[in-house]
């Protein structure tokens, strides 16, 4: 298999997959909770049950991925994502309701982006350059997700009910099913993502036990806290936004936008981002994140403020979803990449499942603006993290930044 097919398939593998579970709860969730007669926490609380089974499912699938690659564990995935859709159309009370949300989360978990990173992992063996580069590629689609399906969710929601929303989704599950089915099976398969010249193994900046330790708990730490924080936002940007002042059908349009922040941040990362490395890139991600909840927090409903702040959140985020592979890439060795990155993001999802609830109850409680503060703490927290882990490694690696070493 042609590298450019391989991004190709799980571009539009993640662009879908994303769309029809992590961001199924902000697209029908109100719809929903109106239909069952529930409330926004009960509803929010399918979400944070999945995101449960994502993390503790999380280590174990990880090396699977190292074991007999991730060809097996997407197309799973892909299986899991259309029974719990199916599940959820079909639901009338809390227990097929939640059954649904944690096939969901075993199908999050095994179609989302650490696995995807762990079979390119996988797949490019040492080629690190190489495997940062596709990595980038295949977010760039992924970040068109909520541009997406925000608004096709709630178009369908409008025209014939959610339940018929999801079976839609079921159905676009299961269409995920041949592009996972397309993935090389074996280790470094064909060169299928060979850079020019020919690849090297570029050893790993974390080398001694105390760098990897520190570096793994700093690594564990941002991405807990950015998984908590997407987590929320996913789930509630409509929402916070609608609270703020902006009217229900421009809060839709606006949280959309984040989705174009995202892909334009990747492509230009793809495009310019030769010599800044993994390190330096997300610092630069997670400086992003605080400005923009602070331009979110002086908005006051201005329309041209609050598609600022989205953008910007955006790009931010999309440039975290690039490190969050190619960092463990360049600090630990690429051959237990699977395992070892999913113990280490296993606690985000633990944590970030109280996130839609917590958001829920606190916006309830103290409103919109409560959320808003939330994140702006977070994103704090989270560039405090990138900032120790950019500082244990002053130096520039060999071979600088390897999503962007050179274009598609």
């Amino acid at each position: 298999m042609n590298r450019r097919r391989l991004v190709l398939c799980l571009g539009a593998g993640q662009m879908i997959s994303w769309g029809i579970t992590y961001y199924l709860v902000g697209a029908l969730g109100l719809a929903m909770a109106a239909g069952l007669g529930w409330s926004s926490t009960r509803i929010q609380g399918g979400f944070a049950l999945a995101l449960l089974a994502m993390g503790l499912c999380s280590p174990r699938l990880g090396e699977i991925s190292d074991r007999h690659g991730g060809r097996a564990v997407m197309c799973a995935g892909s299986l899991f994502n259309a029974a719990g859709c199916a599940m959820l159309a079909m639901a009338h009370g809390s227990l097929a309701y939640y059954a649904g949300w944690l096939l969901l989360g075993l199908g999050m978990r095994c179609t989302l982006y650490d696995a995807a990173f762990a079979a390119l992992a996988r797949i490019g063996g040492g080629d690190v350059a190489g495997t940062g580069r596709a990595m980038a590629q295949i977010t760039l689609p992924g970040g068109l997700s909520a541009t997406l399906f925000w608004p096709l969710g709630q178009a369908l929601c409008e025209a014939a009910g959610w339940r018929a929303a999801l079976w839609v989704y079921a159905l676009l599950a299961l269409c995920t099913l041949p592009l996972h089915c397309s993935l090389p099976s074996g280790r470094n398969s064909k060169g299928a993502l060979a850079s020019s010249p020919p690849p090297q193994d570029t050893p790993p900046l974390a080398r001694e036990p105390r760098q990897i330790l520190l570096s793994g708990i700093l690594f564990a730490a941002l991405t807990t806290l950015a998984n908590f924080l997407n987590a929320g936002m996913s789930a509630h940007m409509i929402s916070i936004l609608g609270g703020m002042g902006v009217a229900g059908a421009l809060a839709v349009w606006i949280a959309a936008l984040r989705g174009v922040g995202q892909s334009a941040a990747r492509l230009m990362d793809i495009l310019f981002a030769r010599g800044i490395n993994p390190l330096s890139l997300n610092l630069l991600a997670c400086l992003l994140l605080p400005l923009a909840f602070a331009i979110g927090l002086a908005a006051a409903g201005s329309a041209v403020a609050t598609i600022a702040f989205a953008l910007l959140y955006g790009a931010g985020n999309g440039l975290l979803s690039i490190t969050r592979g190619t960092l463990p890439l360049s600090l630990f060795d690429h051959r237990s990449y699977g395992g070892f990155v999913g113990r280490l993001v296993a606690p985000g999802f633990v944590l970030s499942a109280a996130a839609p609830v917590l958001y829920a109850w606190l916006m309830q409680a103290l409103g919109a603006r409560a959320g808003m503060w939330l994140s702006g703490v977070c994103a704090l927290a989270i560039l405090a993290a990138a900032a120790a882990l950019r500082m244990m490694f002053p130096r520039r690696s060999p071979g600088a930044h390897v999503a962007g070493i050179s274009a598609k």
